[in-house]
């Protein structure tokens, strides 16, 4: 997955710097707390049922962004197969989730993290090459 921002327009939310739309941007928060409301862990079953809820049309809790927080509620529909191309696979190849293909189950994961780091010391480093001694 390729991830395009503006460093002058960067969004304080996440999903919004990740995400191309509005719609998987509130599905991959969904799935997030889904996660994070089940102690970082969902089994393949449970994926499944969160995937076919939101294939459905499911009504979730939203909290609004704005100067006032308040949680609303709106019916949020996707595609299960497209949640699972566009959601969850870049998801898990970018480390924020990742299957334990032993226990089946799917987890919140720090890697993301250290793969931005790897990134950023990755530019340093051709930055540092390409100026003269």
């Amino acid at each position: 997955m390729v991830i395009l921002f503006d460093m002058y327009n960067l969004s304080d939310d996440i999903f919004e710097v990740i995400f191309a739309t509005e719609q998987q941007t509130k599905v991959g928060k969904m799935l997030i707390d889904t996660l994070k409301g089940h102690g970082g862990v969902l089994g393949k079953t449970e994926m499944s049922l969160f995937a076919t809820r939101v294939h459905d049309g499911t009504i979730f809790e939203i909290e609004d962004e704005g100067p006032i927080k308040r949680k609303q509620t709106e019916k949020i529909s996707y595609n299960k197969r497209q949640f699972y191309d566009r959601i969850l696979t870049p998801m898990k190849s970018m480390g924020m989730i990742d299957y334990d293909l032993y226990k089946k189950v799917y987890k919140l994961s720090d890697r993301f993290n250290k793969n931005m780091l790897k990134v950023g010391l990755m530019w340093v480093q051709e930055v540092r090459d390409s100026l003269p001694s």
